[in-house]
């Protein structure tokens, strides 16, 4: 079992990355709350993952902290939730938001999770509810709604602008959105210069 990994961030293509430790690279998927948290390339980073075996791949799922991967752990294990869905709902939310969705019953505020439905939303919130009892809030994931834009403010080629553009909308295509949704919400929130990561910030924002 890998169970944390620490090295230099190489690449960033949300929601995966690569980590290289000890000359090794790793391909890693994240959920966006924890991509935000990444340092610059080429940066030291450490993450925390959770390793799936299957019989036609091995895939590493990343979190910025110990918190984000024990509730996407919990996830998993309802009925019909697999690391996709785990993946989206924690990218769509941090994870004490989600904890307070359970804790209030929030059904509509879960369906807007891009592949949730009605009655996904209401076995999560049943199933979940008992599992979360003990959950403490905490500030280790960042609130999607709270955390500061870091916007870059280097000049770039406006090809470089819609490269950041297209990253974001396939971002959002891989965490269950559907083209046309994916393609109104970056064209909502897309200013001149902004990251492909503050462009899925924003565009989850503004879907949920």
């Amino acid at each position: 079992m890998i169970g944390r990994l620490s090295g230099t961030l190489a690449e960033k293509f949300p929601p995966e990355i690569l980590i290289e430790c000890a000359g090794v690279g790793y391909e890693v998927t994240m959920p966006m709350t924890s991509i935000y948290a990444l340092p610059e390339l080429n940066e030291q980073t450490i993450i925390y993952t959770h390793f799936v075996v299957r019989e036609d791949a091995q895939l590493l799922y990343g979190f910025a902290n110990t918190t984000e991967r024990k509730l996407f752990r919990l996830l998993i294990k309802v009925n019909g939730v697999g690391p996709k869905l785990a993946l989206a709902v924690l990218s769509a939310m941090s994870a004490d938001q989600f904890v307070n969705c359970v804790a209030h019953d929030d059904v509509s505020g879960i369906v807007k999770i891009p592949g949730v439905g009605k009655k996904t939303a209401e076995r999560l919130l049943i199933e979940m509810r008992d599992r979360l009892k003990d959950w403490q809030i905490t500030s280790l994931t960042p609130a999607t709604d709270s955390m500061p834009m870091q916007l870059s403010t280097e000049q770039t080629f406006v090809n470089a602008y819609n490269d950041h553009k297209g990253d974001a909308v396939n971002a959002l295509i891989s965490l269950g959105y559907k083209q046309a949704q994916a393609d109104k919400a970056v064209k909502l929130v897309y200013n001149e210069g902004m990251s492909s990561e503050d462009i899925i910030r924003l565009s989850l924002k503004s879907m949920l």
